[in-house]
């Protein structure tokens, strides 16, 4: 008799090892998940949102470089942009387009 108690209490602290093991996994995949869902995600939608941006620029349009000028876009190449600075229309410097934060599209006037 003393066999089959030492059976079911061998038999239970394996059954509460399963279960602590899997709370465990069970953590960590909802941990993942968090990250997933407030790290990973937005940070991915927001470079689809910049290539998208960066995609559809066109001559003409103002832009908004990471250095803070706004400029016209003059011309437009495979991966750097010619952008033109200022009133007296003489500035005009070659950037690449990863340089550009935002784009305001010209007005078709």
């Amino acid at each position: 008799m003393s066999i089959l108690l030492a059976m079911t209490e061998t038999d239970a602290a394996a059954a509460g090892a399963f279960a602590g093991n899997s709370m465990i996994i069970v953590f960590y995949v909802i941990i993942f998940a968090g990250f997933y869902f407030l790290l990973l995600r937005p940070q991915n939608k927001e470079k689809k949102r910049i290539a998208a941006m960066i995609e559809g620029l066109e001559l003409g349009d103002c832009v908004l470089t990471t250095s803070g000028f706004y400029g016209i876009v003059i011309d437009i190449s495979e991966d750097t942009v010619i952008v033109e600075f200022g009133n007296n229309k003489n500035c005009r410097i070659p950037m690449d387009k990863s340089a550009i934060s935002r784009v305001e599209k010209a007005e078709n006037n």
